[in-house]
């Protein structure tokens, strides 16, 4: 789960990490009233979006009179902000963050996530703060140091130093940043966080450092422990089809191609969309129906599927281990009977009751097209789908 800078920042605040201040606004007068609470002489107004890039899109403004932080509210707000982030459609600015100004003298990248390899917590750091950091590790690897904190021990003294080299950092500079990371650690790990990045940190005018900006994410596996994070969601930035696939715990990405899938397991939703990309088409989603689905469960994820506009066929390819595939069937067949079935669909079943829920499956009446393997499926399909454009 992904939330706003100014929810980052508070929440970073009550870790003793140092930021600026702001408030955050969601209209134009309380834009300029927040302006006048931090009392200048100058303001940054920035539009909140869950994505990057928002000052290349005009969504980052600094200004230096109450009237231009008027204007500036007036034009961000309901703004379709694009980035490289949001895609050609962009995002819909609902809310603004209104921040003092700072000084800036230097510009530093930080962040901390989870290395999955190791179960550890990555810290990723770069002089070249302020750019994208895809960027910098493709023209200049050797200027991100990385290292990990192992989670049975946590912070040392000796990660402070390694940061601060890493960073450039030294004299107070150094103090600083060797008493910063044990609190952006703690934050990390008590809120269950998947990734926190810090980008640019700068160091000010006064020789201090400050989160400047500030982009957090969670685990969304571990959110019933933290009611507090879960109040902080934003609807009004995710797909309206990946909220419904929340409230039936599918895992489910919509994606921009033209082909959905309902798979189950992780590792063979991306085997299929990738088979789906080999045979010249594109997956519409990313969707694991899980193990242990019910008919209920299956017939949500194809509506779900059906829903998207873009869909043109679907595929289903079910490996049944603990999910039979008659359940599996039994779903299919609800879901179209109730919603209609207007593009080719193709299904692919194999293991547990396969061989009943192929019979579910024909004596449906439906118009399905059957597959013997993924490979069969996927070409089926785009075959379909490329046939009937």
């Amino acid at each position: 789960m992904n939330i706003h800078e100014h929810q980052a920042k508070a929440v970073l605040k009550e870790f003793g990490v140092p930021v600026p201040r702001g408030q955050a606004a969601f209209s134009v007068d309380e834009a300029v009233k927040a302006a006048e609470a931090l009392g200048g002489p100058v303001w940054v107004v920035k539009a909140q979006i869950h994505a990057g890039g928002r000052g290349k899109g005009g969504g980052v403004k600094v200004v230096k009179s109450l009237d231009d932080v008027k204007a500036e509210a007036t034009r961000m707000l309901g703004m379709t902000l694009v980035t490289h982030q949001t895609g050609p459609k962009g995002r819909i600015v609902r809310r603004l963050y209104i921040e003092e100004g700072a000084q800036i003298a230097r510009e530093l990248y930080l962040s901390l996530l989870v290395d999955r390899e190791t179960s550890w917590v990555s810290v990723v750091a770069s002089t070249e703060g302020g750019m994208d950091i895809e960027e910098v590790a493709h023209k200049t690897p050797e200027k991100i140091a990385t290292f990990s904190i192992d989670p049975a021990t946590g912070v040392f003294p000796h990660h402070g130093r390694k940061l601060a080299k890493a960073l450039g950092l030294s004299g107070d500079l150094g103090k600083q940043i060797g008493a910063l990371l044990p609190k952006l650690y703690a934050a990390f790990v008590a809120k269950d966080m998947a990734m926190l990045e810090i980008n640019p940190l700068i160091v000010t005018g006064s020789d201090e450092l400050r989160v400047l900006d500030a982009k957090v994410s969670f685990d969304d596996n571990a959110l019933y422990r933290h009611p507090d994070v879960r109040e902080l969601r934003d609807e009004t930035e995710e797909d309206e089809k990946e909220i419904e696939a929340s409230k039936h715990d599918l895992s489910y990405i919509a994606l921009d191609g033209e082909i959905g899938c309902m798979v189950n397991g992780a590792g063979l939703a991306m085997a299929t969309m990738d088979i789906i990309k080999l045979y010249g088409a594109e997956p519409a989603n990313f969707l694991d129906v899980g193990g242990g689905a019910s008919k209920e469960k299956v017939t949500a994820a194809f509506k779900i599927i059906t829903a998207d506009p873009n869909v043109k066929g679907i595929l289903v390819n079910i490996f049944g281990g603990i999910m039979r595939c008659d359940i599996i069937a039994e779903g299919v067949v609800s879901a179209v009977k109730e919603v209609g079935l207007k593009v080719p669909l193709v299904v692919r079943l194999e293991g547990t009751n396969v061989d009943l829920g192929k019979k579910i499956i024909n004596e449906s009446g439906l118009n399905v097209i059957a597959a013997n393997d993924l490979s069969d499926g996927a070409e089926k399909i785009v075959k379909a789908v490329k046939g009937a454009a």
